[in-house]
C-alpha cells in the first residue's frame, strides 16, 4: 500500500513539472530589431501595425535609424512572418523586399525608394 501511494505521489509530481516546463516553454519571448525602409509617422504607423501579427507582442519603429524593434514569442510566430507582414503592407526589410506593386500605392509621401526625404 505505502508502494503504491508512493509511485501515485511520484507520478504526480513529474505532471505537475512537465506542465511547468510546457508553459515556460511557450511563455519564452524574444526582442530583436532589424531594419525597415520608410521616411514619416505614417509609415511608422503602418510598419508597426503591419508587425503587429499574432505572437507578436510589441513593435515599435524608430524614423531616425530605421529600426523596428520586436518582441515575440517565437512558438508562435517566426521573424520570416513578421518580415513578410511588413513587406506585404509596403515596405523593405533587411531580408524581404516589399512587391513593386503594394509599395506603388503608398501615399506618395512615403516613397522612401523614390528619394522622399524622412520627415
Amino acid at each position: 500500500m505505502k508502494n503504491i501511494l508512493l509511485l501515485i505521489g511520484i507520478v504526480i509530481i513529474s505532471l505537475f513539472a512537465i506542465s511547468s516546463q510546457a508553459q515556460e516553454k511557450t511563455k519564452k519571448v524574444e526582442t530583436i530589431e532589424f531594419k525597415v525602409m520608410g521616411v514619416c509617422g505614417m509609415c511608422k504607423d503602418r510598419i508597426e501595425n503591419a508587425a503587429l501579427i499574432k505572437g507578436v507582442k510589441l513593435a515599435e519603429w524608430n524614423k531616425q535609424t530605421q529600426l523596428l524593434k520586436v518582441i515575440y514569442t517565437p512558438s508562435k510566430v517566426t521573424l520570416d512572418d513578421i518580415h513578410n507582414a511588413v513587406a506585404e503592407a509596403g515596405h523593405d526589410t533587411e531580408k524581404q523586399k516589399a512587391s513593386d506593386e503594394v509599395y506603388k500605392k503608398l501615399p506618395k509621401c512615403c516613397a522612401y525608394r523614390d528619394g522622399v526625404e524622412s520627415h
